[in-house]
């Protein structure tokens, strides 16, 4: 299995980049925001992809991500009937990473649907096979030592953004403690309105 494949951008084209990895032309599918970005980027730019290999009788793509945690996030989605890479890929194309967890823990089926090829029923089934698989890997591991009254903590105010945000995410199943410093967290990031402190919490809580 190839991990990654780090080289310079050769070619492109709306579904993927050609990396020069020793002299030797990979092409790699990657999302289309990837495909924007590495289009542009200089001729002697290193480039590196997270990558996942899928191999059938008739075919052997390779697709790439920026980023490690969008490929865990990929194999993932592809694990779920009816999603396969091109799936998986036009879920990451329509969205980021941290958009799709929000969406698929929330339940939101229809900002799911959006993505090209997910149909509703798809997206709902993403939600259902998903939602408790991704609450059951977000760990509080960054926020150990965090010690704060929450009677007293401004994320806790009830009728405010941040408390709002805080009742969200433990609607959604998180300890309201873990919570609670994530939107604390958030804020001091600068985030003030809920939809900003809830996808900033969530990424603290990944």
């Amino acid at each position: 299995m190839i991990s990654f494949v780090e080289g310079t951008v050769a070619g492109f084209d709306e579904s993927g980049v050609i990396l020069n990895v020793g002299g030797v032309g990979f092409y790699v599918q990657v999302p289309s925001y990837a495909v924007s970005e590495l289009s542009s980027a200089p001729a002697d730019r290193v480039v590196r992809l997270h990558t996942y290999m899928y191999i059938r009788e008739d075919a052997m793509n390779l697709y790439g991500f920026l980023s490690a945690d969008e490929l865990s996030l990929f194999k993932m989605l592809i694990t779920v009937s009816g999603i396969g890479p091109k799936g998986g890929l036009s879920l990451l194309s329509a969205m980021s990473a941290d958009d799709l967890r929000f969406a698929i823990i929330s339940g939101d089926a229809k900002a799911i649907s959006r993505a090209q090829g997910i149909g509703k029923r798809t997206a709902e089934r993403l939600v259902i096979d998903l939602k408790d698989r991704l609450q059951q890997t977000i760990g509080s591991d960054d926020l150990r030592g965090v010690h704060m009254d929450l009677s007293q903590s401004a994320a806790e105010a009830e009728g405010s953004a941040a408390g709002d945000a805080v009742a969200a995410l433990t609607a959604l199943g998180y300890p309201r403690a873990d919570a609670a410093a994530a939107v604390k967290k958030a804020q001091s990031e600068g985030n003030e309105d809920t939809e900003a402190l809830l996808k900033a919490a969530l990424r603290h809580l990944a």
